[in-house]
């Protein structure tokens, strides 16, 4: 009688955090994997489907491990160069379960090292400045978003993403575009953008059907866009923005050179262990 192979489990300590928000079910929820080393691609792209959620977090020890680790971000279709929320989440994961001594976190990214500080009741991101210069509108983005934009820029030194400027905050709330035609633009992701209004110098909505996601409760990574943007049109260098999904976020942004600090708060909402076959 032939034997049974029993494959080994892998269990894998997980958190998820809602970023940008002092609330619970607010904000935007990132996974937090924790890893002795990174799995092989297809696995962590696996993970990432499985939590479903617009990013996912793997986080590695380097050999500097008090003050330094590995950081990857996948979304449920694909792996990305940079990550603002997940990147927020993973800071509160660290400070928070990690090293609680700790003032400033190091992350090694594929966008080159990324630091984060605690402050007070908040986290302050160290992420790169890429402001947009005018780019030709592709023919149909106006129609497949729902509203034609009055602008459209993209950052030379990122190729992902184009910035799509509305005449106010009520325009950029009120769209509803065709994700399926979207698709069509590929491999672009889109920010929407418009004047905020009171004390909020803009606003935002993300979508980026060609990464895998339909519409991001709230992105980080598209304010190295959008801030250094409004700023130019605003004329000051610290902004308040705020992204109109349904979920809502608050981010807290200074344009420092070719630096752009970004502060938010996170709230954890779920811990686990992720398990499976190996």
């Amino acid at each position: 009688m032939g034997s049974c192979r029993v494959s080994p489990m892998v269990t894998i300590p997980i958190y998820q955090v809602d970023a940008f928000t002092n609330r619970a079910f607010g904000g935007n929820p990132a996974a937090v994997c924790l890893l002795d080393v990174f799995l092989d691609d297809k696995t962590l792209q696996s993970i990432a489907l499985e939590n479903n959620l617009s990013e996912t977090a793997f986080l590695v020890p380097t050999t500097d491990a008090d003050t330094e680790y590995h950081l990857r971000w996948f979304t449920p279709g694909v792996e990305v160069a940079l990550c603002g929320h997940a990147t927020l989440a993973t800071a509160h994961v660290v400070f928070t379960h990690l090293q609680s001594d700790l003032e400033t976190v190091r992350f090694k990214t594929l966008s080159g090292v990324l630091m984060v500080k605690r402050m007070a009741d908040m986290y302050q991101m160290d992420f790169p400045n890429l402001p947009p210069v005018p780019f030709a509108a592709p023919l149909g983005l106006g129609s497949a978003m729902g509203a034609a934009p009055i602008a459209v820029l993209k950052s030379e030194k990122a190729d992902r993403d184009l910035l799509l400027v509305y005449p106010n905050q009520q325009t950029v709330a009120a769209l509803q575009p065709d994700m399926a035609a979207l698709k069509a633009f590929a491999p672009y992701g889109f920010i929407t953008t418009a004047p905020g209004e009171g004390d909020i110098d803009f606003v935002s909505r993300c979508f980026f059907p060609n990464h895998g996601i339909g519409e991001d409760p709230v992105t980080g990574s598209a304010h190295c866009v959008s801030a250094p943007y409004w700023a130019g049109k605003l004329g000051k260098d610290e902004l308040f923005a705020q992204q109109v999904s349904a979920r809502g976020g608050d981010l807290w942004l200074q344009v420092a050179g070719d630096r752009l600090l970004i502060s938010g708060q996170a709230v954890e909402v779920m811990h686990g262990v992720l398990t499976f076959d190996d």
